[in-house]
């Protein structure tokens, strides 16, 4: 496979291998493959210094201005003619963002059904337990706990949900405040994370498109830097960025010239919209057709690397100097780094500066636990600081691409506010994503979890962390609390004046007089080098730039160490013995790290913010065939039920720290989630068993009971349609999601409680990375079928409710007139369960329903195991109440 020319270097570290690679010459793309200095190499000086920004001597805002009064104000200024300076001076100064409660009329009338639908409830469970059914009492009382154990995970979902909200950000402002002209642009660094882990099931032109979408975002290029992290190692990767670092010189100022969006090109050449529209450049069309053909070649050329990487040779692959690449074991390879963009003499055809692009490969050795994506993420986050050491951190997967260019100066109205910004531990968008079909038949779209749910938690303490689309204020990330007005921010500045082979060590007693009006808590935690040590690892580099709240690189920064450094804090012995994975960075013990990262930062009393811009901030693929979508649920419902059964389980942990009581339920609702799953599964077999033996859960219904049974529908229905009315979110999407909570719910939420209850008993179940489609075909793998022990749940309840539906019916006829209304019931709630699994049985048909062989041949086994239990329940015998049967004493 072709590739740069490279020499290597190594040094013997605990018996493994790190190599460095640097890009120094980036127009003729040869890198340098440096060594890895000893660990008593060290020459650092640090000194400490008290950081203010300009934006924190302001006065503070009033969050709670109306916008029409801000109108007001603007008028009155130009009508007392103000001059144009005092007028934007004015304007800076406003607050960068602001909340926007719903309506009262919208959302009392909201609580007032919530709190009437909590007392209809209470007087029906004290109808059904005063009420026995005898003649089936074991489905009765069976019945009733699944009935209060799905209310109370209602309850638990519908509390928080009480302060819903939105917020609006003012991007003119922020650019007027940080971006004065003539003057320093001041809005702050930003590192840029994608993570990787299987360039086979991750084609790399998507993390291209992901990585050429973060190169062009409408934002400095100086304070923009993209880490890719490679956790396979792969050289297809490290080929693909090579490739896309050239595309980027042409590509980053077509889409600056003209401001297209989406700065992604393969979303945004294949969308089918009029890309002419509010285009007035005469030259456009031309150079939009240059653009599409050079993406067309660059794509072929990605092609062939995928294509050649298909065919590995025995001795491994090699660099284009004959250097072995060191990845060739991809489970034991020494940690890598390589500057893509971002040396000097680095610029586009237009002779303008671009973006930094760093490859990072950590280092691997069999028997280490590596922890996935979140120790990928620790990784990157130790690296960007030692490299650039930007104050904001924005987390994305490789198929998440920009696809609003503003993205990052939204996030920054809320992370630069001057009263917000210093308490938000991170800025969270909404996921949204493309190649989705119209009906949204999985509901991939989530829309009653972004669009609902989350804005509700934005008015408490703030939304979850989903794991991408989030920009993370780096202290939070490290574990300090937020600030409070008793404390003073003191920020770091450390200079380097070494060579390449010492580093001077730490000057304390600097750090001790800055620290000297601090609490005496956190001041004994900084006064001594053990103490940073046994925290962050051991690195003066990297615990230098961890105690730099503005973040930045010292001048005179020697650039040869820092690389060095970089590939130090990726070694795999780094995190021992520290609390990186257990109060540092991403946290560790549990596949849905990302929940866990988020609820660690409330604990500590951090807030979160909750972003939706007008245009989608971000957008992915999403698994849209039944069986990925499937297991996609999986492995979120195994993550929560792992976080159940550790130490951070919401249900006993941080009740130290400054965690709201309503945010609490709602982390606790994310954990506990998994285990409705039985009372469910139970719930939906009950009316099929009903109408196989004839019995019922309910007694006869009296009118009272009856008009509690009605209030309680009207109340649910109200509830929903209130919601969504406050909500704007469809029907569809709710109906969708509904559905999708059954089906979900009888198989991949099942399978994760045992996949739990498994790894508590020291059996671990490993996660595999979902394959992400590169197909272009609209809805190409919405049909396929794929087998998995998912289905059997779901299909073995459509079969027992179909077949209850046949018995109860031909018993109702065998039975006569007076078993039809009881018939009703029975009916309705099977009726119930089969319409909720109806996509799920258009999944399993497949492409022009034709229905896969083997379920088929699962679905007839079933069929005939179900009929034999039918036959001998003797419906067709008859019952000893009917007509007495006898010979007349006539021969005939």
């Amino acid at each position: 496979m072709a590739s740069k020319a490279l020499t290597t270097g190594s040094h013997s570290r605990n018996g493994y291998r790190f190599s460095v690679f640097d890009d120094s010459d980036e127009e003729n793309g040869d890198c340098n493959i440096q060594q890895q200095r000893k660990h008593n190499d060290r020459a650092f000086s640090l000194a400490g210094s008290v950081a203010s920004k300009d934006f924190e001597e302001q006065k503070p805002f009033n969050y709670n201005e109306e916008k029409g009064k801000g109108n007001q104000e603007k008028r009155s200024l130009m009508s007392n003619d103000i001059g144009e300076d005092e007028f934007l001076l004015a304007e800076s100064r406003q607050p960068l963002c602001r909340k926007v409660p719903i309506a009262s009329s919208l959302i009392n009338p909201y609580r007032i059904v919530i709190v009437m639908r909590l007392v209809v409830l209470v007087f029906f469970f004290h109808f059904r337990i005063t009420t026995p059914v005898h003649d089936a009492f074991a489905l009765w009382i069976i019945s009733v706990i699944c009935e209060i154990w799905l209310s109370l995970s209602w309850v638990v979902d519908q509390f928080p949900k009480w302060f819903p909200m939105t917020r609006e950000t003012y991007l003119e402002r922020l650019s007027m405040r940080f971006e004065r002209e003539g003057e320093p642009n001041l809005l702050a660094a930003v590192d840029v994370f994608v993570t990787t882990a299987d360039p086979l099931k991750e084609p790399p032109i998507i993390t291209a498109n992901t990585v050429l979408s973060i190169l062009s975002v409408d934002y400095p290029v100086d304070k923009v830097s993209c880490y890719v992290s490679d956790d396979s190692a792969s050289m297809l990767l490290f080929d693909t960025l090579s490739q896309t670092s050239q595309f980027a010189r042409i590509w980053i100022p077509f889409c600056k010239k003209y401001n297209i969006e989406p700065r992604a090109p393969e979303s945004y050449f294949s969308q089918k919209v009029d890309y002419l529209k509010d285009k007035v450049h005469p030259t456009f069309v031309k150079d939009r057709r240059a653009m599409k053909r050079e993406y067309e070649e660059f794509k072929v050329r990605i092609n062939v690397l995928v294509a050649e990487s298909q065919k590995k040779p025995e001795e491994g692959w090699v660099l284009q100097d004959g250097t072995p690449w060191p990845g060739n074991n991809t489970d034991n390879h020494p940690g890598m780094i390589q500057v893509c963009l971002g040396s000097a003499g680095a610029v586009d055809i237009e002779g303008k500066s671009l973006p930094r692009l760093v490859y990072v490969s950590r280092e691997k050795c069999s028997g280490y636990q590596h922890h996935n994506k979140a120790g990928a993420m620790n990784s990157l986050l130790r690296v960007s600081a030692v490299l650039s050491n930007a104050p904001f951190v924005l987390n994305l997967d490789c198929d998440q691409y920009i696809n609003n260019s503003k993205a990052i100066r939204e996030a920054m109205c809320f992370l630069m506010d001057p009263l917000l910004g210093k308490k938000t531990a991170y800025v969270q968008f909404p996921r949204r994503f493309d190649g989705i079909d119209d009906s949204d038949r999985y509901a991939n779209h989530n829309s009653v979890f972004y669009d609902i749910n989350m804005k509700c938690l934005d008015g408490i303490q703030g939304p979850v962390y989903v794991g991408t689309g989030c920009v993370f204020n780096r202290q939070a990330l490290y574990g300090y609390k937020p600030p409070t007005e008793k404390r003073q921010k003191t920020g770091f500045s450390c200079c380097c004046c070494c060579s390449d082979d010492s580093r001077s060590e730490l000057d304390f007693e600097e750090i001790d007089d800055v620290f000297e009006d601090s609490d005496e808590q956190e001041k004994s935690s900084f006064m001594s080098l053990k103490v940073f040590e046994k925290k962050f690892g051991e690195s003066p580099v990297f615990i230098a730039s961890a105690l730099m709240e503005d973040g930045g690189l010292p001048k005179g920064t020697n650039t040869q160490i820092l690389v060095k450094e970089a590939i130090h804090v990726i070694s795999i012995g780094y995190e021992e013995k520290t609390e990186w994975g257990k109060e540092i960075g991403w946290l560790y013990g549990s596949t849905t790290e990302d929940i866990l990262t988020g609820f660690n930062m409330h604990c500590r009393g951090w807030k979160s913010v909750y972003c939706m811009p007008e245009r989608a901030a971000f957008k992915g693929s999403a698994p849209i065939n039944l069986s990925d979508r499937l297991h996609q649920v999986l492995k979120w419902a195994s993550g929560s039920t792992e976080i159940f059964f550790s130490g951070y389980c919401p249900l006993w942990y941080g009740y130290s720290g400054k965690l709201k009581w309503l945010q609490r339920l709602a982390y606790t609702n994310h954990v506990v989630y998994p285990f409705s799953s039985i009372p469910l599964l139970v719930y939906c077999m009950i009316p099929a068993i009903c109408l196989l033996t004839g019995k019922f859960i309910l007694p006869t219904l009296t009118s009272l009971a009856s008009i509690w049974l009605m209030a309680l529908f009207i109340s649910i229905i109200l509830t929903c349609v209130l919601e969504l009315r406050w909500s704007k979110v469809n029907i569809q999407d709710w109906w969708r999601n509904e559905q999708f909570w059954v089906i979900g719910g009888v198989s991949a939420h099942l399978f994760a409680v045992f996949q739990g209850l498994l790894k508590v008993a020291g059996l671990d179940t490993n996660f595999t990375v979902r394959t992400k489609s590169a197909d272009n075909a609209a809805f190409g793998q919405l049909h396929v079928f794929k087998w998995t022990t998912l289905l059997i749940p779901p299909t073995s309840i459509v079969i027992l409710n179909m077949v209850g539906i046949v018995a109860g019916v031909s018993e109702a006829i065998n039975s006569g007139y007076n078993s039809w209304g009881l018939l009703f019931g029975k009916v309705f709630f099977s009726f119930w369960v089969i319409v909720h699994l109806y996509p799920f049985l258009k999944g399993l048909m497949g492409r022009q329903n034709r229905t896969p062989i083997i379920v088929v041949l699962w679905a007839t086994l079933l069929a005939l195991i179900f009929s034999m239990i039918w036959v001998r329940i003797d419906v067709f015998l008859p019952k000893k109440t009917g007509p007495v049967l006898s010979q007349c004493g006539i021969e005939c």
